[in-house]
């Protein structure tokens, strides 16, 4: 299973671990399905470490909703660590607090193993290239984007959950 996020700077095809993490998957694919991350800027980023998006473009970047009413559950697998670059993870604001914002990885950090559920990475060429670039935009010294960059839209590519 893969989405490609199209981004300002250009396009990230992600792998989604939806066997290994299948209510993690089911949240981001739905949320993708229903066009929540179209407009989703990357608002924090640094570089060295990792970029984030995910909140709905009219909500604010504070804001975390998922699927299922409320914050949901962390899938912490032992099998799926932070150790690459280009490792697609949810953020949070501690144990069991997920919702729609994740983080793509620029380097390991195996420091958020246990901490934050691995539920994709980066794959292809085009991918790698696109995490360069965004690693490139600026931020300021709290982490805050400054220019566009953003998610315009997302393709899936292969949707179990669709009836």
């Amino acid at each position: 299973m893969s989405v490609t996020l199209h981004t300002t700077q250009g396009d990230l095809k992600i792998e989604v671990f939806c066997e290994s993490v299948p209510k993690t998957a089911e949240n981001f694919l739905a949320l993708c399905a229903s066009s929540s991350y179209n407009a989703s800027p990357f608002h924090r980023s640094y570089p060295g470490f990792m970029i984030q998006t995910g909140s709905p473009a009219s909500e604010g970047t504070k804001v975390s909703i998922s699927i299922y009413g409320s914050l949901f559950e962390d899938e912490i697998r032992p099998s799926l660590r932070h150790n690459a670059r280009g490792i697609v993870s949810m953020a949070n604001r501690g144990p069991n607090t997920n919702g729609s914002q994740f983080f793509i990885l620029f380097a390991p950090a195996s420091h958020l193993d246990g901490k934050n559920t691995v539920f994709g990475k980066i794959v292809g060429a085009e991918g790698l290239e696109t995490l360069k670039t965004l690693e490139a935009v600026e931020a300021d010294g709290k982490g805050k984007v400054k220019g566009e960059a953003k998610i315009k839209n997302v393709t899936i590519h292969a949707n179990p959950l669709a009836t």
